[in-house]
């Protein structure tokens, strides 16, 4: 039973896939209607939260004891993701009068402060919860049982696929997340996202726009609204992971000012020379604060510290404490404008602004500063 939903990249067509997170709701409904019926569901469905439905056939469904046990294989569609395949499993009882939900063998568990479910708890985020959560309830209204159910999500792949992500990095450890927010997997092209931004970037410097404001994602947006709106008439382009193939069709096309305006999880990367920021390629942000902490002054300690810590938010949250955010800020910011200058080769001005969605404006490059000037004084 194929998901057919499908996505347009360029001129290609790419079936969309669901998430572990749609993939433990299921499995859990499953294995609670088989628990409450004695029947096992001849097929599972879901609506998700992107609001498409899932609908797949159980790989397995039995009892175990008095724990029924339903399993349900991923679907990432046309996305090259590494959990594409594995199956999701759900273990489910009966309790006395609530809902719990846990992780068994294969799912991780969080070690380290700053994600999104707090240290000794599974790695199951808040959406899937939700979702599996609000499965099993309904197979308890249908079934008019009004007891209390366990669901242990367990992976039994997890621990393998696991150490291919970076989970052991982030502080999660045993398995792999269980992930999603909207439900669906969106699958990417590499290639056609590329085009799709060289696409823009041309149509761009075809209208006349001789400045461009480069930004990886949605945050980004968010923040040029609320924090820079006097920028609002600057043409604006999103480029994703590739930032260095960006810069290099702004040059291309003739663009004379490119801003670049980014989280800083993503834009810490570039002080390395990173320039494709996806987690996959390279993960080099705790070694960078680390690095240029130690040449601001820090000790041991510090540096210690900023090597346990699962994300940048929590980074900034040690030099803050350390009285070093903004000297290390600053230093982070002249090495990126040196890669950015480097990568553009005097083609153009560049320059970049970071910002943290906990702290905010975090600072930018010296170049950057004097181009926003520029623009207030001759938009």
């Amino acid at each position: 039973m194929s998901f057919e939903h499908y996505l347009r990249s360029g001129t290609k067509l790419l079936r969309c896939g669901y998430t572990t997170g749609s993939c433990a709701a299921l499995a859990a409904a499953g294995a609670a209607e088989l628990l409450l019926s004695g029947n096992a569901p001849p097929s599972l469905s879901l609506l998700t939260p992107g609001g498409l439905t899932v609908e797949t056939e159980a790989e397995s469904c039995r009892m175990d004891g008095e724990t029924a046990v339903c399993a349900v294989r991923k679907d990432a569609g046309d996305d090259p993701d590494i959990t594409d395949g594995i199956l999701i499993e759900a273990r489910v009882r009966k309790t006395k009068n609530e809902i719990r939900i846990d992780g068994g063998r294969g799912v991780g568990r969080v070690t380290k402060p700053g994600l999104d479910q707090p240290v000794g708890e599974a790695a199951i985020n808040s959406v899937p919860r939700q979702m599996i959560r609000k499965a099993l309830e309904a197979v308890c209204r249908e079934m008019d049982y009004s007891g209390g159910l366990e669901a242990v999500i367990t992976v039994p792949e997890g621990e393998t696929v696991a150490k291919r992500t970076f989970n052991p990095m982030l502080g999660i450890e045993g398995g792999i997340s269980i992930l999603g927010t909207s439900g669906i997997v969106e699958p990417m092209s590499e290639r056609a996202v590329v085009e799709t931004i060289a696409l823009e970037i041309r149509q761009n410097a075809a209208a006349g726009a001789g400045r461009l404001i480069l930004t990886p994602g949605n945050y980004g947006m968010d923040f040029l609204g609320h924090e820079l709106p006097e920028l609002g008439g600057v043409a604006r382009v999103k480029c994703s992971n590739f930032i260095g193939e960006a810069l290099d069709l702004c040059v291309l096309e003739g663009i004379r000012e490119i801003l670049l305006v980014g989280h800083v999880g993503k834009l810490v990367k570039l002080a390395g020379g990173v320039m494709n920021t996806h987690s996959h390629m390279a993960d080099c942000r705790r070694e960078l604060f680390c690095a240029h902490a130690a040449i601001c002054g820090a000790g041991q300690e510090t540096c210690q510290d900023l090597m346990r810590q699962a994300t940048t938010d929590g980074c900034l949250e040690v030099l803050e404490a350390a009285g070093l955010r903004k000297p290390v800020m600053e230093s982070l910011l002249d090495e990126i404008q040196r890669v950015l200058e480097r990568r553009c080769a005097d083609a153009c001005r560049v320059g970049a602004v970071l910002f943290s969605n906990v702290h905010g404006l975090l600072g930018m490059t010296a170049e950057a500063k004097r181009m926003l000037a520029d623009w207030r004084t001759r938009p």
